[in-house]
C-alpha cells in the first residue's frame, strides 16, 4: 500500500492571505473571520509572534497553515492564542450552575440550570481557528488531527510561552442560516443586535457584552425547551472534535459562550497527552522503507522544527528510534522540514509501532 502524501504544516505568511480567506469563508469565526482586513492583521501578528518580534510571549498569536503537496494550495489552518483574557480584553463567558429548589409544603423539588456572566482577566491559552477544506476531509493521514495536534506540539516545544491552562471553545448547534437560537432568545433582548451584528462587533471588542448583559442569574427554565437544549451542546460537525479533546485530557467546564451557548473545554497544558509526549531529538536519515521496517520502536509522528529566524515547519512522517537521543527519519524529511543531521527536532507520536 502506498504511503499517504506528506502535507506540510508551517507558519502562515502574508502571501497566504488569499488561501486563508477562502478557508475563513467556510467557518467565519471570531478567531478566523471572513474579513480581509482582520485576516491581514491576524497574519501580521502571527508573523511577529513566530519571529519573536512581539517580546512578551503571552501577547503572541500563532496561525498555522497546511499545504497540499501537489498544488501548494492552502487547505487548512489552526491557531494558538497565547493568552485569551486580559485586563484590556477579558475572557467573557456564562457559568452554567445548578440551582435546586424544594417546597416541603407542596413536596415538590426542582433543579434549574442557571446562567451567570463571568469574566477572566488573567485567562488561559486558547486553541482555535481550525478549518480544513471539505474536499480533504476523510483523506488519508487524518489531516484534521494533524492540524489540531500541531498546536500541542508547538506548545510542547515552548512551554514557557503559554499559560498553564488551555481552552477550546466548541461550536454548538446553529440554525440552517447560521444564527444562534440562544442569541435570538437572550442576547438580542439585551443588546438590540442581531447575531450577525453582534458577531461582527465582537471580532474587535466584546465590551458590549459586559456592559449590557445582566450580571444576575438567568434561569434557563424561562426560555423555550429548544433553546435550553443547545446550551453546552456541540453541533454535528463538532462532535468529532469533542471526542478527540476528551481523549487527550480536556474536560467540559460547565461554561459556555455568551453568544451561542457553545461549550468551553479546558485542560492543564502539561497534562494534555500530545504536549506531554512531545520530545526533542537529534536526527539521522535513512531510506523510508528502512525506517518503516527496521527493528525497534517507532511509528508515525508529527515532526516539527523551528529555525533561528522563527520559521516553523512540520509534517507527519515515519520515524524509528536511533541511538540515544536520536530518531531516524526518511531522507525526504531533510527537504520538507529544511533540516540537516545537526539539527534538533520535536516529535509528537501519532501512531506507535514496535518491530522485532
Amino acid at each position: 500500500m502506498a504511503a499517504p502524501p506528506v502535507y506540510l504544516i508551517r507558519d502562515a505568511c502574508s502571501d497566504d492571505l488569499k488561501g486563508i480567506k477562502r478557508l475563513a469563508a467556510i467557518l467565519n469565526t471570531v478567531n478566523l473571520p471572513d474579513d480581509p482586513k482582520v485576516l491581514r492583521r491576524i497574519l501580521e501578528k502571527s508573523q511577529d509572534s513566530f519571529s519573536r518580534k512581539i517580546k512578551d510571549p503571552l501577547e503572541r498569536e500563532y496561525l498555522f497553515v497546511m499545504e497540499d503537496p501537489g498544488s501548494g494550495e492552502i487547505i487548512g489552518t489552526s491557531q494558538v492564542i497565547a493568552q485569551h483574557g486580559t485586563r484590556e480584553a477579558p475572557h467573557i463567558f456564562f457559568d452554567v450552575i445548578d440551582d435546586e429548589r424544594y417546597s416541603g409544603t407542596l413536596d415538590r423539588h426542582f433543579r434549574h440550570r442557571v446562567l451567570r456572566l463571568g469574566l477572566n482577566y488573567d485567562g488561559p491559552t486558547e486553541i482555535g481557528g481550525l478549518v480544513l477544506d471539505p474536499k480533504y476531509r476523510g483523506a488519508p493521514g487524518r489531516l484534521g488531527k494533524q492540524l489540531s495536534f500541531v498546536r500541542f506540539l508547538f506548545m510542547g516545544m515552548h512551554p514557557s510561552w503559554f499559560r498553564q491552562r488551555v481552552l477550546a471553545e466548541l461550536l454548538p448547534p446553529l440554525l440552517p442560516d447560521g444564527r444562534s437560537i440562544l442569541w435570538e432568545s437572550l442576547g438580542a433582548k439585551f443588546t438590540g443586535l442581531t447575531y450577525q451584528e453582534a458577531d461582527l462587533i465582537s471580532k474587535e471588542n466584546k465590551e458590549f457584552i459586559k456592559g449590557l448583559f445582566p450580571t444576575d442569574a438567568i434561569y434557563l427554565t424561562l426560555l423555550p425547551k429548544k433553546v435550553q437544549a443547545v446550551v453546552g451542546e456541540v453541533g454535528p460537525d463538532t462532535r468529532g472534535v469533542k471526542k478527540m479533546l476528551e481523549g487527550i485530557g480536556f474536560q467540559y467546564m460547565d461554561r459556555v459562550d455568551p453568544f451561542d451557548g457553545g461549550p468551553h473545554f479546558e485542560a492543564d497544558v502539561a497534562r494534555v497527552t500530545p504536549v506531554r509526549e512531545t520530545r526533542f531529538y537529534n536526527v539521522e536519515f535513512s531510506d523510508e522503507q528502512s525506517v518503516r521496517e527496521s527493528a525497534g520502536a517507532g511509528g508515525e509522528g508529527l515532526v516539527g522544527y523551528q529555525n533561528k529566524k522563527g520559521r516553523f515547519r512540520c509534517a507527519q512522517m515515519p520515524y524509528r528510534d536511533g541511538k540515544k537521543g536520536t530518531i531516524v527519519l526518511p531522507h525526504w524529511a531533510e527537504k520538507v522540514l529544511d533540516i540537516d543531521d545537526s539539527d534538533e527536532v520535536a516529535l509528537c507520536p501519532m501512531v506507535r509501532q514496535v518491530r522485532m
